[in-house]
């Protein structure tokens, strides 16, 4: 059964585990950390029977903006909605919180997190040179909510 509420502190080791396991980027673990004391409300995990499946984490960038820094699904979960349910908790909170736009970040050449990003209603504003640690472009997208 499938889970989605705001990380806890036991959950940012297989937190760091996940995000090692299926993003390019290597992070500095200590930020996972920072990113629950700061933020937690949008720090979210998905779960799958008590085991992190999935995370998101998101900031208020100012009152009425977000981002989404970090999105992800383990390997073997992905196409099944856990994504999708990650993203519409995130974007509940924010609605609640008087949130009027949500940015991200996504690389030019994910070109399956760009689909899932514009089936939910982000658009493209810009493309990002060298955004990446390795050179790699990004695009820039938003949702207004």
């Amino acid at each position: 059964m499938l889970i989605i509420r705001v990380v806890q502190p036991n959950d940012i080791f297989p937190v760091i585990a996940l995000a090692f396991e299926t993003l390019p980027e290597r992070y500095h673990p200590s930020i996972f950390t920072q990113f629950y004391e700061s933020c937690p409300e949008g720090f979210l995990v998905a779960l799958n029977n008590e085991t992190v499946i999935g995370f998101l984490i998101g900031i208020k960038t100012t009152p009425d903006f977000a981002r989404i820094l970090m999105l992800t699904v383990k390997d073997t979960h992905r196409k099944q909605g856990v994504g999708s349910a990650l993203l519409t908790q995130f974007i509940t909170e924010m609605k609640q919180q008087n949130v009027t736009k949500v940015e991200l970040e996504v690389r030019t050449s994910n070109k399956g997190a760009l689909q899932f990003y514009q089936s939910r209603g982000f658009l493209l504003q810009a493309t990002l040179q060298q955004f990446y640690q390795n050179g790699e472009n990004a695009y820039s997208m938003r949702k207004e909510l």
